[in-house]
């Protein structure tokens, strides 16, 4: 696959903003997310961004936590963030909390009331809505707007004094009702929220709004270049405005699309329902769009890094194909991960003419596409193995090329065989297989001159470890599940996981460790799960060897 890099406007912006010496050439990005959940693939595009393009100019980047609605916010969010951007590589220069400036957002709220800029209105959420007009048609001032500075200020300090219950009052800024953007419509600046704060604890029942706080902070910390996503475009001029006014450093912000990814959803209130709901077993949830679940799945901070840099920076919303994301990890394992032989649906195969009680240990390549060839292994081998069911066939069809009456196929890594009998149940199931060996087909080694079309992999029956295996699919069946009728929650994919729990593996598996990833030879690219104990190892499927939802769509 062929895969461009896309164009980056935004650093164009900012080699411009250097080339020209704005800010004295420095370059100072954040990372601001909400404590109010756990970070998604999405939230890497922007990560990737900011972290990459003030590495690429000299820069650096600020965490801050915009923990301004105490309702939602929590510690574990706090540290589950910090642990997620690490682990994708990245580190700040600065830990901030917008809760850092929650004095200064109140000093600068009380400048812009004696400015006659801002005022306190007793009316209700319902009647601020309808004040507030359409798109097309202007909307109605507050009953409340034209009070004096001096009550304004006496209100709002009783307002955080506590003196007030939730919703009885709220800061507005004085702009215009009739603006064209309904964002400048006397924006909301505080509410009250007799509610703890997770870093403040009950010092504060006021709270700022995003609209307001987002750029005063910006400007606290003199962030160069505010990079946030289209849907706050519309909010810029708010953005601007609370700057201007307060005569403050003029941070700017920049809007880029941010990503949209097929058979995902990203909204945090959607992801907070699945967990709750118990769709799935938690945010780290190997099916789950976020970064944990995605490390828990096997995914590499390398393959998400390359993909969000392949993907570039848009100023348009697109949809992203989900098959680009695993085509990024497919190419990172492919070179970094061990593979071993498992098999997933055993039948016993007996080799009728190896010498009884001999094993032999046969060498293996661990991985001949890394760089060093990875080394080897040894491979225990001996008179009974496990193959999979679906590698012999009673009745072989002309073009099947692996076991069955009269049928030879090499053993991976090992010798031909030759089928020459099996046996069945009453049920008529296939119970074992019989075979002979040719003992100068060893591979590496083979001057038996028999020639075969096919290779199956296999374990020593003796040797063989029993493991779980999680095949873990696409959660949802729809391209676009957000946007699908009905609740998105009436798409989930019924087949998202399926657990195979007699799967045999080779006894190099027992080295494993959680987090440790592998190919299993013809199956796909596998991660050991936290899960594991020594009596069950766990392995969770991060992706199959090929795209196999594509094939089933060019069916349709």
């Amino acid at each position: 696959m062929s895969i461009e890099k896309g164009p980056n406007f935004l650093e164009e912006i900012v080699a411009e903003d250097v080339k020209n010496g704005k800010h004295g050439g420095r370059v100072l990005t954040r990372f601001p997310p909400e404590p109010n959940g756990y970070l998604h693939i999405g939230h890497s595009k922007s990560i990737c961004l900011n972290f990459g393009l003030a590495q690429e100019f000299g820069g650096k980047t600020n965490l801050r936590f915009d923990d301004t609605n105490p309702v939602t916010e929590d510690t574990e969010y706090v540290e589950s963030i910090k642990n997620d951007i690490r682990w994708l590589g990245f580190n700040w220069a600065n830990e901030f909390y917008a809760s850092d400036y929650f004095e200064q957002l109140y000093e600068c709220a009380c400048e812009l009331i004696k400015k006659g800029l801002a005022y306190v209105d007793d009316s209700t959420a319902e009647e601020i809505a309808a004040m507030k007009g359409t798109p097309t048609e202007p909307g109605k001032n507050s009953p409340y707007r034209d009070r004096s500075v001096e009550e304004n200020l006496d209100l709002f300090a009783r307002m955080r004094a506590g003196e007030f219950k939730d919703g009885d009052k709220t800061l507005r800024a004085k702009i215009d009702m009739a603006s064209p953007n309904m964002h400048f419509r006397d924006p909301l600046m505080y509410r009250i929220r007799h509610v703890p704060h997770h870093r403040t604890g009950k010092k504060w029942c006021i709270y700022p709004m995003y609209d307001y706080a987002h750029g005063q902070s910006d400007s606290i910390e003199n962030i160069t270049h505010s990079i946030c996503t289209l849907e706050f475009e519309v909010h810029r001029p708010v953005y601007d405005w609370f700057i201007e006014k307060l005569n403050i450093f003029p941070s700017h912000q920049y809007e880029m699309a941010r990503l949209n990814l097929t058979y995902t959803v990203m909204s945090k209130r959607k992801l907070l329902q699945l967990v709750n709901e118990k769709h799935v077993s938690g945010w780290d949830d190997p099916r789950m769009p976020t970064l944990s679940g995605y490390r828990r799945r096997g995914y590499t901070p390398e393959s998400i890094r390359e993909f969000c840099d392949r993907i570039g920076v848009a100023r348009r919303e697109n949809m992203i194909d989900v098959g680009l994301l695993e085509y990024f990890i497919r190419e990172d394992l492919n070179k970094s991960a061990n593979r071993v032989m498992v098999v997933t649906d055993p039948i016993k195969l007996i080799i009728d003419n190896y010498p009884e009680g001999q094993v032999e240990l046969l060498p293996g390549e661990n991985n001949p596409e890394a760089e060093d060839k990875g080394g080897t292994r040894e491979i225990p081998f001996s008179k009974e193995l496990w193959i999979e069911r679906d590698d012999f066939m009673e009745e072989p069809t002309k073009k099947y090329f692996r076991l069955g009456p009269g049928l030879k196929v090499r053993l991976k890594h090992a010798y031909i065989l030759e089928c020459v009998s099996f046996k069945k149940d009453e049920a008529g199931n296939v119970t074992e297989i019989h075979c002979n060996y040719f003992p100068e087909s060893k591979s590496g080694h083979d001057t038996s001159g028999i020639s075969v079309k096919g290779v199956i992999h296999w374990v020593s029956a003796a040797q063989a470890i029993n493991c779980e295996l999680r095949m873990y699919d696409r959660l949802f069946i729809p391209e676009d599940p957000s946007n699908a009728e009905g609740d998105f929650k009436d798409h989930i994919n019924p087949n998202s996981l399926e657990v195979i729990s007699n799967a045999y593996a080779e006894p190099e598996l027992k080295k494993a460790k959680a987090g440790d990833k592998f190919q299993f030879v013809r199956k796909g690219y596998f991660c050991m799960d936290p899960d594991s104990t020594a009596d069950n190892p766990v392995f969770n499927r991060t992706v199959g060897l090929k795209d196999s939802w594509a094939k089933e769509a060019g069916k349709k």
